[in-house]
């Protein structure tokens, strides 16, 4: 992707990104870090954690540090946001980057099943932005939640998904009330269907015939990288965005906007052959 933003636009800054090792969320890590910020990245895997460190240092020739924990764990977060602020200097910028997720029907899903879901995607995302605020350097702060497109739509087999997405979405624009008297910025991303992300290869579109169902679905028929969501990250990290807050950035090609059975629609070119469209698509006949 082409050099969007000044290389420098994030000097002197912080970044924490939780769930930031693998992914488009240690590609937003390895972004901030490649516009001079300072990064930290957490996950529960402690090998895993410092080798997504070590891999931002080495591509971007920044500083990073990785750390293990838990976001369902508050008083190991709390460990590390202080850890964090005190080895940089404080915090700007705050990503909840976590989440779970597997295909289940309500009937067939265990109660813990939908509790762990809510507990790292909402849960977590509480715990790390509250774990975070006495350390944030304010006002200027800035952040943000990776929420999904099911927090708007709603989906089968995705109800402990869909209810812990909306429920993060609204979380976002609470907090981004609250928070900004005292110069806080709280905003989410949500990506659709991203090439080559865990969710999508592991959850969503396992077979090449999902996959194309999917991307017929997407208005804009084609599938995000993780630059997408890297450079919306880095939007809202940086001062482009700096009245922007409360707000819920959909990268997801249209398709959170897309009507059921949108891979079938063409209204561009469509509209001759849609028996339901009367005349040349003005809804009656001329003379």
């Amino acid at each position: 992707m082409s050099q969007v933003f000044a290389e420098n636009v994030l000097e002197g800054k912080v970044a924490f990104i939780a769930g930031g090792t693998r992914g488009f969320n240690l590609g937003i890590a390895r972004c901030f870090a490649e516009h001079g910020a300072k990064v930290a990245v957490m996950s529960r895997n402690e090998e895993r954690t410092a080798a997504a460190a070590q891999s931002i240092i080495d591509a971007t020739g920044g500083e990073a540090i990785g750390l293990a924990g838990d976001v369902r764990d508050y008083d190991r977060l709390a460990e590390i946001m202080a850890e964090v602020a005190e080895t940089f200097g404080g915090l700007d910028i705050v990503v909840a980057a976590q989440a779970g997720n597997f295909y289940a029907p309500a009937v067939g899903m265990s109660a813990n099943g939908f509790k762990t879901v809510v507990d790292i995607d909402l849960n977590g995302s509480f715990n790390v932005f509250r774990a975070s605020f006495e350390h944030l350097r304010r006002p200027g702060a800035s952040l943000m939640a990776i929420t999904a497109p099911e927090g708007s739509r709603p989906l089968p087999f995705q109800s402990h998904v869909c209810s812990a997405k909306a429920g993060l979405n609204m979380l976002c624009k609470c907090l981004a009330i609250e928070w900004g008297p005292a110069g806080v910025r709280v905003n989410a991303i949500s990506p659709g269907p991203i090439e080559d992300s865990w969710g999508m290869k592991n959850v969503i579109a396992t077979t090449p015939e999902m996959k194309d169902q999917i991307t017929q679905a997407v208005p804009l028929k084609r599938w995000g990288t993780s630059e997408d969501v890297e450079q919306a990250a880095l939007y809202l990290a940086s001062p482009a965005s700096s009245y922007v807050t409360g707000a819920i950035l959909d990268v997801d090609g249209g398709v959170v906007h897309a009507s059921p059975g949108g891979d079938k629609v063409d209204a561009v070119h469509g509209f001759k052959k849609d028996p339901r469209i009367k005349g040349p698509g003005r809804g009656r006949e001329r003379d």
